[in-house]
């Protein structure tokens, strides 16, 4: 059998641009990779099959998902796949398209597949490498980075926010992009600063569908963190803290203040070890 870990993806910052004719939408955005994800392990099989473990394994169908469409395309022979769901699902943080990354990388297929990723999902290609990254267009213009690791909150309020809902309620789709780049975004202060004068355009769009999207940033700020934002089209939130002990001592209390929200702890843009690891069956 071969394990791969799928760290949560967090869009620290995202700016809608533009529109294609087709309706893709343009994005311009910072992405990091958090220490925390599910599991994919891979294992030959006499026919295909897809197993669901995990805490949030419950909210998912075992039917056709982007996992089975990664094996669709890439397995030569047929697999079973167990995915322990650890992230919460239509949430923000990439957990379909981490989980397809990590299927990818355990299959081990080639190294030149970024058009036929993109064809299954827009976050697939940077969930593959798992590296901070600027990315642009509809997700297949990949500049990797060297950001500053960082203490980071991940809220989601159990609320699902429908990804192509909120697009479609945006008033304006030609935002400007991300401001330039600084060259010390490796500094820990330095890129909250640069964060703190980016947006996500789709947060008060989300807010709309989801109130309770509010209540969770205003939480994690009175929580002493240096930054609250949305990731992605949410509900996921997150808090950026000036240490690790402040961030355990925040997820602590907003897990004693809400226990029905997911509510993590975590590191972003660390070191992940994403390398498919061979497991051992046991009897």
């Amino acid at each position: 059998m071969i394990r791969v870990f799928a760290p949560a993806k967090i869009n620290l910052a995202l700016h809608v641009t533009g529109q294609r004719a087709d309706g893709y939408h343009l994005l311009d955005m910072l992405v990091g990779f958090a220490d925390v994800g599910d599991l994919v392990t891979v294992a030959p099989s006499d026919r295909p099959s897809l197993i669901l473990t995990g805490p949030e394994a419950q909210a998912l169908s075992d039917g056709p998902n982007i996992i089975t469409k990664i094996t669709d395309a890439f397995a030569t022979s047929p697999l079973t796949i167990t995915l322990q769901k650890n992230l919460p699902i239509a949430s923000g943080i990439g957990g379909g398209s981490t989980d397809a990354a990590a299927t990818y990388r355990a299959i081990g297929a080639g190294q030149d597949d970024s058009a036929r990723l993109l064809e299954i999902g827009a976050d697939v290609p940077m969930c593959v490498t798992c590296q901070p990254a600027r990315v642009r267009g509809i997700g297949q213009d990949i500049l990797p980075l060297q950001l500053a690791e960082l203490p980071v909150v991940l809220v989601n309020p159990r609320v699902q926010v429908a990804t192509p809902a909120v697009f479609k309620s945006l008033t304006r789709r030609d935002n400007p992009p991300l401001g330039d780049l600084p060259p010390d975004l490796g500094n820990p202060a330095s890129l909250i600063e640069y964060l703190s004068a980016q947006r996500n355009d789709l947060q008060l769009p989300a807010i709309a569908f989801a109130p309770v999207i509010a209540t969770a940033l205003s939480e994690i700020a009175q929580t002493g963190a240096k930054l609250a934002r949305m990731s992605g089209s949410g509900a996921t939130c997150f808090g950026i803290y000036a240490s690790a002990a402040q961030a355990q001592s925040a997820a602590r209390d907003l897990a004693q203040l809400y226990p029905d929200w997911w509510v993590r702890a975590a590191t972003l843009n660390g070191p992940l070890d994403i390398a498919p690891q061979v497991i051992r069956a046991t009897t």
